[in-house]
């Protein structure tokens, strides 16, 4: 679990954004939709900035479930800013419980693999983007794998400060 932790540090620390405007996010959701494909099943995708949705996307054999679990996943990532894999691997490693311990409802947070900070370089968050449709751990790698695509085709890769 320390391992998973760790790694999840170090991609919060390495896809991160210098700057981003409402297109960069929906180039990020195509690209997020073709890396999607190779998974064994649909996902649905929500990209916030500022809590504003810039891009969704529900490909068939989505739907409102899914779109419950995208909102409860960039909750999470708005209030605790973290990606949701952490979240649940710090609850997890201290013996925590969302509502009890984080006074968080499950109705409206969701700590599991999927929701991932929209960060810039300077250490804000700005947005959240997230995906539903896999088990959990799956859905944290098509996330991260998506964004790091992005960052790399767009030559936006950089090293957060």
């Amino acid at each position: 679990m320390n391992e998973l932790y760790e790694k999840c540090l170090q991609q919060e620390k390495e896809l991160v954004f210098e700057s981003v405007t409402q297109e960069d996010m929906i180039r990020l959701g195509w690209t997020l939709y073709e890396n999607n494909k190779k998974f064994a099943g649909p996902l649905a995708i929500l990209i916030k900035i500022n809590e504003k949705t810039v891009f969704s996307c529900y490909p068939d054999g989505t739907g409102a479930f899914h779109e419950l679990w995208l909102e409860r996943k960039a909750n999470m990532v708005y209030m605790r800013e973290m990606c949701t894999l952490r979240a649940f691997l710090e609850l997890e490693r201290n013996g925590e419980e969302l509502k009890k311990d984080w006074i968080l409802d499950a109705a409206n947070y969701a700590a599991c693999g999927g929701g991932f900070p929209l960060r810039l370089k300077n250490g804000c968050v700005v947005g959240a983007i997230c995906v539903s449709g896999l088990p959990h751990l799956q859905d944290h790698q098509a996330v991260t794998e998506g964004i790091r695509l992005f960052l790399e085709k767009e030559d936006k890769f950089i090293t957060a400060v």
